[in-house]
């Protein structure tokens, strides 16, 4: 059995990150205060090492900007030293905790954590915490937002600086969500707390405080487009030039692809981005390449994304497979067009892992063949999606089908496997 020591303890070359809040030293417990007395190195931002008192005698080291490529140095500049990192908050709740666990490994540090600007917000609203949607802005943009907004759901804006409230109103009113409530709370624990409320319609007030958190009620215009949480959104969420599947086939498509949290699409043939973009709406962790050749449709993708609140969408302007060559390795790839493009899909079905999914849709009988022959040979699940809308037939209703699709999902077997029929996806 072994035993952590404890965090209040620092000890030469550990790295302890102690978050603190507007309140400074006064709201430090006492195992943080030990800490940061006996560190030998301080590290922080200005205005939080500018909260300390003399008795925390170590070097104080402002971060540099960019922050995150100076860590490794930093640490490297400093080893063997006991170092203290201060931290807004809870360290570990998009703050600078995740980047240095990513360097030192969890052994290699100790997190004395504090009530993190969530809490507080939550406390001063008087909402569960744990009904509320996170979303930040700290070096991400806003427009992410835009995935979490639903009719009634409370949402919370962490802050990048004083502008930020004003960005939030702004995209509220663009997605339709202009009735909304928002609150600005300002230096949230300290003595200097205050809030603003409005609405985003008529939000008005000047930038504050560069320390805030901006909490939003949502209330959807009653014209307003209505997005779901779930594939298949209006195909008038989209800007496009045709080049759309479709959101009954979307939605299908989707299924057969089983996005998960943290998985990788590569989306070839993107057209208007739609199958990409929704594989990130799935969960704020999914990512997504979409390559499209036409420089025109690769710029409407991005601006879907944007829209939708997927900016993190990634782009690739090229013909495939040549544009494929240096991706990440996917975990699903969906192939939208140029299926007879040669080598296409045998470069798709090479850099997917054991257990990647592949999902190919066509209209075309030539790629229909060239599908049925990959079935025939690696197995998988081959089917046709017809789909009907009614439309007027003089003074009467009647069906009017659209081009059916062949759609082929399969998954890839691991290296000891040999390939097989069945499709979990």
């Amino acid at each position: 059995m072994s035993t952590a020591p404890c965090a209040a303890s620092a000890h030469p070359g550990g790295v302890t990150v102690v978050g603190i809040g507007a309140d400074g030293w006064p709201g430090l417990t006492g195992a943080a205060r030990e800490v940061l007395r006996g560190a030998e190195v301080i590290v922080g931002g200005a205005r939080q090492l500018g909260l300390l008192p003399p008795e925390c005698a170590g070097e104080r080291v402002a971060w540099p900007s960019p922050l995150r490529p100076a860590v490794p140095g930093l640490l490297a500049a400093h080893a063997g030293r006991r170092v203290a990192v201060l931290a807004s908050g809870d360290p570990m709740f998009y703050g600078i905790g995740r980047a240095l666990a990513e360097e030192l490994g969890a052994a290699g540090l100790r997190v004395v954590p504090h009530s993190s600007s969530v809490a507080y917000a939550c406390a001063r609203l008087g909402w569960p915490v744990e009904d509320v949607e996170v979303v930040t802005a700290v070096g991400r943009p806003v427009a992410r937002l835009a995935a979490a907004l639903f009719d009634g759901r409370r949402v919370l804006v962490l802050s990048a600086g004083a502008g930020t409230p004003a960005k939030v109103a702004e995209l509220l009113r663009e997605r339709g969500f202009g009735p909304s409530r928002m609150w600005v709370l300002e230096q949230l624990g300290g003595a200097a707390e205050r809030r603003a409320e409005g609405t985003a319609a008529g939000w008005a007030w000047p930038p504050g405080e560069a320390l805030n958190v901006v909490a939003v009620e949502c209330r959807r215009e009653p014209s307003a487009l209505r997005l779901g949480s779930v594939p298949g959104l209006p195909d008038a969420a989209y800007d496009s030039d045709g080049q759309l599947t479709k959101r009954q086939v979307r939605a299908a498509t989707l299924a057969a692809l089983a996005p998960a949290p943290g998985e990788l699409l590569w989306d070839v043939g993107g057209g208007s981005g739609s199958i990409a973009v929704e594989w990130m709406r799935a969960h704020p962790s999914c990512r997504a390449v979409t390559v499209e050749r036409d420089p025109v449709r690769a710029g409407r993708i991005a601006g879907n994304a944007e829209r939708l609140g997927v900016p993190g969408l990634r782009v690739v302007t090229g013909a495939a497979p040549e544009a494929l060559a240096g991706l990440p390795e996917p975990d699903a790839v969906f192939v939208g067009g140029g299926l007879t493009s040669p080598g296409l899909l045998e470069a798709c079905w090479a850099a997917l892992p054991g257990g990647g999914r592949l999902v190919a849709n066509t209209v075309t009988l030539e790629s229909e063949a060239l599908l049925a022959d990959w079935y025939r040979r690696r197995g998988g699940d081959l089917v046709r999606l017809a789909v009907s809308h009614a439309v007027p037939v003089g003074g009467f209703t009647g069906w009017r089908q659209a081009m059916p699709v062949t759609q082929w999902a399969v998954v890839k077997p691991f290296p000891e496997s040999e390939p097989s029929g069945d499709v979990t996806a």
